[in-house]
């Protein structure tokens, strides 16, 4: 099955690489590349068998996330919001749930959507906010229990796929007590408003607009049917949280090279000595990030949350993002002035990568983390600003 998902994957990326300039164009988003995503299955990508899914490990989503980046960057980013949150999902084990805490019940409203995941459903991300990133525990947006469930309020920033998701995790502090930090699975509806702030730079097909919650949602909308658990699963899953991205930012760099390559030989200047070792040394590190990033999702599939695989993890995301900005460059360089032009592959490619460094965690955070870590401390706890 994530055979057959791997192969949909490359199928998919010339459809997707053929819309891409239009998409980042216009700063549109992508609505074909996601039907297409849900005609192939790849929603269910990481959801158990048992509920319908492909039950891929994290290595198996990093070579799909990697061909499709190939394809289209902000697409791929976008369906990276969707495995993240599906895989955390399918990724509690019961013996996990025991040692959490969390209810039948919990279980239950969890395979309801991972089950809708499989069948054609897709969520987004909501937990960034202006002022706060991606620290959990600096968030504004807060909850309260109410009759029947409880309720949200507040706004949240670089929410990839706004207005076209069919759910948004969202990450919100409890009202009662701000140490406490809860995510639940809001459904797109009532209740909720896109603004429309996103124009940027890069990845600009990825709708990644401002999202306004003022809403009530059920009980079982409470993900692991118990209060806190955000920030525990971010020091229990952090490959979700940060290396995820780097799967995406390796197949855009891969991509950079392609288009370089065709670029130099329509143009016959592939026979300067210097070009040619601008895309030798491209195509080098290109590949060492491959590596990396499969060694970091290989240790993550084998041994989720192990301290040597989390070091791996922080690993994969520095090299993919420094590699994607590092090469898309060098190959717009070695492509020359008409290679700049709005349109361009790589153009949108250089603008693309240079993106990958500022997802979270950042290069220069994750560069501290393993700093830290190579200092013989504790990456997560020796800091002055809490990481999440």
């Amino acid at each position: 099955m994530t055979l057959h998902a791997l192969e949909a994957a490359r199928r998919l990326a010339p459809r997707l690489a053929a819309r891409a300039a239009e998409h980042d164009r216009d700063g549109s988003f992508p609505v074909e590349d996601f039907r297409d995503l849900r005609e192939a299955g790849l929603f269910g990508l990481m959801v158990p068998t048992e509920l319908g899914g492909a039950g891929a490990t994290f290595a198996e989503y990093a070579a799909v996330a990697t061909e499709l980046a190939r394809g289209n960057g902000a697409t791929a980013l976008v369906f990276n919001m969707h495995a993240s949150v599906t895989g955390a999902l399918g990724a509690v084990t019961e013996e996990l749930a025991e040692a959490l805490g969390v209810p039948a019940e919990a279980l239950a409203a969890r395979d309801r959507l991972l089950t809708a995941a499989a069948q054609g459903s897709w969520y987004a991300v909501a937990m960034s906010e202006r002022g706060a990133g991606a620290r959990l525990s600096q968030l504004s947006t807060g909850y309260e229990p109410v009759d029947g469930g409880y309720h949200l309020k507040g706004s949240k920033t670089f929410c990839s796929g706004a207005g076209h998701a069919d759910g948004y995790l969202v990450a919100a502090r409890s009202a009662a007590d701000q140490s406490v930090v809860s995510q639940f699975l809001v459904p797109a509806g009532d209740g909720l408003t896109i603004e429309p702030t996103w124009d940027s730079l890069g990845m600009r097909a990825t709708s990644s607009h401002d999202l306004h919650l003022d809403v009530t949602v059920p009980a079982d909308r409470l993900l692991g049917g118990v209060e806190g658990l955000a920030l525990v699963v971010a020091q229990l899953m952090p490959h979700w949280l940060v290396a995820s991205y780097a799967a995406v930012y390796v197949g855009v760099a891969r991509a950079a090279v392609d288009a370089a390559a065709e670029h130099l030989n329509a143009r016959n200047l592939a026979g300067l000595p210097a070009v040619r070792s601008r895309l030798g040394r491209a195509d080098a590190a290109v590949a060492a990030a491959h590596l990396v990033v499969a060694e970091a999702a290989r240790r993550v599939a084998e041994a989720p949350g192990d301290a040597e695989t989390n070091r791996w993890v922080w690993r994969a995301k520095l090299l993919a993002g420094t590699t994607a900005a590092d090469v898309a460059a060098s190959m717009l360089e070695a492509a020359g002035t008409s290679a700049t032009r709005r349109g361009h592959p790589l153009e949108r490619l250089y603008r693309d990568a240079r993106c990958g460094s500022l997802h979270p965690a950042t290069s220069d955070v994750c560069a501290d983390w393993l700093g830290i870590a190579a200092l013989g401390g504790d990456p997560d706890r020796d800091v002055s600003v809490p990481r999440w």
